[in-house]
């Protein structure tokens, strides 16, 4: 950066001035020597190829932004779901137990006691009622909106605020059949 200071003063005398002069590196002065190398070997050996690409005409266009919500929805239920962890451990998709009265065998949706393990059945429960909740929000969101009639408001607001108490409740449930003595 190069300045000129003047004299403030501004009399008709002759007015002193300073020059401040500071000299700020490049980007290719003050980068490490080895990057400076990987940054100029390629390009000296090799001349990257003239390529004519095009996009195809499919994906020109922007996917609307209800598909973008959709995959963006459909994500985020695949990961709360825990579909890698199903992928990867391949658990059952319910799980069985005896009676220990009368000695018969009935299926169980959740797997009691352990927090890091899960049935098929039960982390797709649970992701939906993540996702129910979710959707319940944006439903409120969308009440909020006064383009739309007022009975249409109202029972999005209500779809809205049932969908997330019904998600809660029922998350809550899940809890308490997998760890019987949380929040107690």
């Amino acid at each position: 950066m190069r300045g000129k200071l003047e004299n403030p003063s501004g009399g008709g005398s002759a007015t002193s001035s300073t020059v401040i002069s500071s000299h700020a590196p490049s980007d290719h002065e003050s980068m490490d020597p080895i990057v400076r190398l990987l940054r100029i070997l390629p390009y000296g050996l090799l001349r990257p190829p003239r390529t004519r690409l095009k996009i195809p005409s499919a994906l020109s266009t922007l996917p609307s932004p209800m598909t973008v919500y959709a995959l963006v929805l459909l994500t985020y239920f695949a990961v709360v779901s825990g579909f890698v962890y199903d992928v990867i451990v391949e658990p059952p998709g319910i799980g069985s137990t005896q009676d220990r009265a009368t000695g018969a065998v009935r299926p169980v949706v959740f797997l009691p006691g352990r927090v890091n393990g899960q049935y098929i059945i039960e982390g797709l429960s649970s992701g939906f009622m993540f996702v129910l909740g979710g959707l319940g929000i944006v439903m409120m969101d969308v009440a909020l909106d006064r383009k739309h009639a007022r009975s249409v408001r109202v029972s999005l607001a209500s779809f809205g605020i049932s969908a997330i108490v019904l998600s809660y409740v029922m998350s809550m449930l899940f809890i308490r059949i997998k760890i019987p003595a949380y929040l107690r």
